[in-house]
């Protein structure tokens, strides 16, 4: 029996505490650990590690690399996908397919609007965070700071006036692509190439989680993501 079973059998209201768990971590994001889960949401400890084994379990989340934090898992992934537009053209899968299968770690392609991040084609076997649409959300993924970048260090309201934030975004624009490493969750990370259409703007993005140490070291695949993002830009525009 599985554990999703077991709790509708035997405990109807911890359904809804599993529920508000898995909202928690996606709310919060990869790489967020069963303390900070438990402290959120007022949980106790035992009863915060037990939820989450139980949807590990399920797949509902799966386990970060470093075993310390947590991530959306498959079953979530094709839930979204059910409810999700329709699948990119293939010709745009193709690419982030071939992508994936040269690089390790995960790979997922997303659009930029006027909301904020949309993921559209998320890597199956390394599940992303949701998509991020708050200013706050967007300061905590490469993809989320890509687009800061792009509305300009000068947005006071969407960088708060924080000027270290800015000087990140200024080096974003330098270098051509962003990467962040989460400070809750050690030894990972993430990086985004951005995608433009003839005109110059940003309308997608190839991102990239792994080791952090892979992130602060990219050269064995930075080529190889903006390649793809060229291969890519006439097929998004």
């Amino acid at each position: 029996m599985t554990g999703a079973a077991h709790l509708g059998a035997r405990q109807p209201k911890a359904i809804q505490s599993a529920l508000t768990v898995l909202e928690e971590v996606a709310r919060c994001g990869s790489g967020v650990t069963a303390r900070e889960i438990s402290d959120s949401l007022g949980l106790p400890k035992a009863t915060a590690y037990r939820l989450l084994n139980l949807l590990v379990q399920d797949e509902y989340l799966v386990r970060m690399p470093d075993l310390r934090g947590f991530a959306l898992g498959r079953k979530v992934v094709e839930l979204a996908r059910l409810v999700a537009p329709a699948q990119p053209p293939e010709a745009v899968r193709e690419v982030v397919d071939r992508l994936r299968s040269r690089i390790r770690g995960g790979i997922h392609l997303v659009r930029y609007d006027s909301e904020g991040v949309r993921v559209i084609d998320p890597d199956p076997d390394y599940p992303p965070s949701v998509s991020v649409r708050s200013a706050r959300a967007l300061e905590t993924s490469a993809m989320g700071r890509l687009l800061l970048a792009e509305r300009g260090a000068a947005d006071s309201v969407v960088l708060g006036e924080d000027p270290e934030l800015a000087g990140q975004l200024a080096t974003i624009r330098s270098d051509g692509y962003a990467h962040f490493l989460r400070p809750g969750a050690p030894g990972t990370g993430c990086l985004a190439i951005p995608i433009r259409n003839r005109e110059g703007l940003l309308v997608a993005g190839l991102c990239l989680s792994a080791p952090a140490a892979r992130i602060d070291e990219p050269a064995e695949f930075l080529a190889l993501l903006r390649m793809g993002a060229r291969e890519l830009a006439p097929l998004l525009a």
